[in-house]
């Protein structure tokens, strides 16, 4: 079973026991998360359980916990312009939180 959840402006797939890498939320490790903006539900045991929002789907929440927060990769920003003697370099760092699905919880329209 697969759900896909809108979080923070973006999308993710989320599955039961996966971990996900978020923007950074204010929350500390161990708090836990519901995450109503369900976008799509999916089970395994048939093809056609899938049930798709309008935009979301009503009644399903995903529960998540906060593992730990991380930093991303560096990168360079350098812009530089010929003959101007123009250039400016700046590097940044884009924290990310790390959470972990514990369970998908299906609306009624699926009917778990």
């Amino acid at each position: 079973m697969y759900a896909l959840v809108e979080f923070k402006g973006k999308q993710y797939k989320a599955e039961k026991g996966a971990s996900l890498r978020v923007d950074r939320i204010d929350a500390e490790p161990g708090d836990a998360l519901e995450i109503d903006s369900v976008l799509l539900l999916s089970r395994d045991d048939s093809p056609d359980a899938v049930t798709v929002g309008a935009p979301y789907v009503p009644g399903a929440r995903v529960s998540a916990t906060v593992e730990s927060h991380v930093k991303g990769d560096k990168i360079i920003v350098f812009k530089y312009k010929p003959k101007k003697d123009y250039r400016r370099k700046q590097g940044h760092r884009q924290q990310y939180s790390i959470i972990k699905i514990e369970d998908i919880k299906t609306g009624d329209s699926i009917g778990a």
